[in-house]
Formats: C-alpha cells, sequence, structure tokens
C-alpha cells in the first residue's frame, strides 16, 4: 500500500481519494475508519451497505466473531471488530459494558443493581443489557450515579 500526501493551502476542504485494483477487506476498512473520523459508521444489512450516523447507534455487540451494531428500529452487521469501534466511540458518548458489549449513554433510560456487583441497564427502546462488574464502576460514574 502506498500513502501519499498532498498539502495545498488553496483547498478549502480535505478530500481523500483511495485508488485500488479492487475493493479489498484492507480497503474496506480503511474506508470504515475514515467514516467513523466523520461521525459515520459503515454498516450492511440485507447485502447493502448503509452509512449510519453514529448519533443513532444504541449500542454494539459482539457475537461469534461478528460485530452487530443496533439503532432504535435496526440492526446492522459491521467489518469492524469491536476493539476497533471501543478505540474510536469510547472516548466520548459510548462506553465499553461488558467484554462483548458497547452502549450509548444517552440511550440508557436506567440501572439496576444486579447480584455479583453487575448493573441492568434498560435502554430507551425497553432492551436489557448486562454491565459486568468489571466495567460497573465507570458505568456508575460515567452516568453520575454513586
Amino acid at each position: 500500500m502506498k500513502i501519499s500526501i498532498n498539502i495545498d493551502p488553496e483547498l478549502a476542504d480535505t478530500e481523500i481519494i483511495i485508488n485500488c485494483g479492487s475493493l479489498t477487506a484492507e480497503t474496506e476498512n480503511i474506508i470504515a475508519a475514515l467514516r467513523m473520523a466523520d461521525n459515520q459508521l459503515t454498516v450492511l444489512k440485507n447485502g447493502e451497505t448503509h452509512i449510519l450516523d453514529i448519533s443513532k447507534i444504541a449500542y454494539i455487540e459482539a457475537v461469534d466473531r461478528r460485530t452487530f451494531v443496533y439503532t432504535e428500529n435496526n440492526c446492522y452487521e459491521s467489518k469492524l471488530k469491536l476493539y476497533e469501534m471501543d478505540e474510536k466511540l469510547c472516548s466520548g458518548s459510548f462506553l465499553r459494558i461488558s467484554k462483548s458489549c458497547i452502549v450509548r449513554l444517552k440511550y440508557i433510560r436506567s440501572i439496576k443493581a444486579e447480584l455479583d456487583r453487575r448493573l441492568r441497564i434498560t435502554l430507551e427502546n425497553g432492551e436489557q443489557l448486562i454491565a459486568s462488574r468489571r466495567y460497573a464502576d465507570e458505568l456508575k460514574k460515567r452516568l453520575g450515579v454513586s
């Protein structure tokens, strides 16, 4: 792979052009990372590629080495791994709540203490997720709950 950067003070906006012989998995990963930098995520549903605004995401879950992105009404698949999503999203309005799940903090309706210091999270759409012990304290801290 060859990377070229052209700095031109006359340009008003940044443009990224990708030249490739074919659309490979590596190229798709690069495009996905660029979209995340622009608060968008490239996801798949029924064989179609969709551009999803990150603010629409409720939570992200890894199941059987596949990453699923959930909005209020839809489920999509992403080519990115959960750890890649974690690196990109969790400094802002998202937080990892378990080994296999990242949640958007603003989408949480309520939390309830469970056995063994775990937390039951109820989302705005009524779905429930479990925050593991390892991530429970950080979740309470980020939500301002003692």
